[in-house]
């Protein structure tokens, strides 16, 4: 359903793209993303920022940066209300202390074991509205949501089950995600992810919460901590992609729907890209014989969203949006049978 709604969006690409190739470049823009350069993420980000350029016909001309580069990854927020930037593609969970709903939309861990899952959400479930509602008063206009695939989970011992996790020493980011590991028995850390591969080779964690398979294995991951656990049955974070609310009021209808076609069909192209490359990944890993991947089955992966389940209300208390955005979302999990 979602392929053939987001397909349907972009049969008027190409006639968009012809109804601006006669203009000069009228818009110059920096976004920053929340991935090195390099990454598959950004790398895919930059074919964004390209593509938004060919379909306007030139007219609106995207420089996209790194993590980092003119404010810290927690900060762009504001710096795309004020300004400072006109646009960022990032994970909403960094702006988890200015409130905590940027924790739950960001990323409701445990909730979603696919990509299509949460982007069903947010075109039909009224995630959209939720999370626009949310960063309008920041001077932000939501164009929409991407996801990637769900995040694999390195580590150094081998854990089968979620009894398993009892005990052990993991990197896990600040927020929800740490305070359901340690539910889950778990002993997290709170680590930058500049300091996980270090952490992990001198054992001062055993394990850690990072990103997907591929880019695991790129970083030679898997070659220190040889039990990865792939699918991921934890993490999907969302990819918020907006602009600055004053420039997106400016902008003509026609470039409006640039904007808002172009996200469709980056949605598609990082999905499947990402998916490719965690398959041709997890081959390569299966190459060495000391790596075992490890793949929870069904029934431990509902005892772990059982544990975050829990957690999920404890956060719906802390706000009025927390709590309408958990409503929402946990009747749209029961009404498709995924809670």
């Amino acid at each position: 359903m979602l392929t053939k709604l987001f397909g349907a969006a972009l049969v008027s690409v190409s006639a968009l793209v012809v109804a601006g190739a006669a203009y000069a470049a009228d818009y110059n823009w920096t976004f920053q993303t929340s991935e090195t350069a390099g990454e598959p993420g950004f790398v895919n980000k930059q074919k964004w920022a390209e593509s938004v350029n060919k379909m306007s016909g030139g007219r609106i001309e995207i420089e996209l940066l790194p993590i980092g580069s003119v404010v810290p990854h927690t900060d762009t927020l504001e710096a795309v209300g004020s300004g400072i930037l006109q646009g960022h593609l990032t994970d909403p969970s960094y702006f988890a202390g200015k409130d905590p709903a940027f924790a739950m939309m960001g990323n409701l861990v445990g909730a979603w074991s696919d990509p299509f899952e949460l982007l069903g959400f947010m075109q039909t479930g009224g995630g959209h509205e939720l999370y626009a509602e949310l960063v309008e008063p920041y001077g932000v206009h939501f164009i929409g949501a991407a996801a990637t695939e769900p995040e694999a989970f390195v580590s150094a011992v081998p854990i089968r089950t979620v009894e398993d996790l009892k005990g052990v020493k993991l990197r896990a980011p600040e927020g929800m995600v740490y305070e359901i590991f340690q539910k889950a028995g778990a002993s997290p850390v709170a680590l930058p992810g500049s300091e996980i591969f270090t952490a992990l080779d001198k054992g001062v964690v055993e394990a850690a919460d990072n990103t997907v398979f591929a880019t695991n294995q790129a970083l030679g991951m898997n070659d220190i901590a040889n039990y990865p656990l792939y699918p991921g049955f934890h993490s999907l974070p969302l990819i918020d992609i907006s602009i600055n609310k004053g420039v997106w009021d400016e902008l003509p209808d026609d470039l409006k729907e640039v904007l808002n076609a172009s996200v469709d069909e980056f949605i598609l192209k990082h999905i499947y890209s990402v998916r490719k490359l965690d398959a041709e990944a997890v081959t390569k890993a299966k190459e060495n014989p000391k790596i075992e991947i490890i793949n929870w089955s069904p029934e431990e992966r509902a005892k772990f969203r059982r544990i975050a389940q829990d957690e999920w209300k404890v956060w719906a208390g802390k706000s009025e949006m927390t709590q309408k955005y958990y409503d929402t979302v946990v009747k749209y999990l029961e009404g498709r049978n995924l809670l």
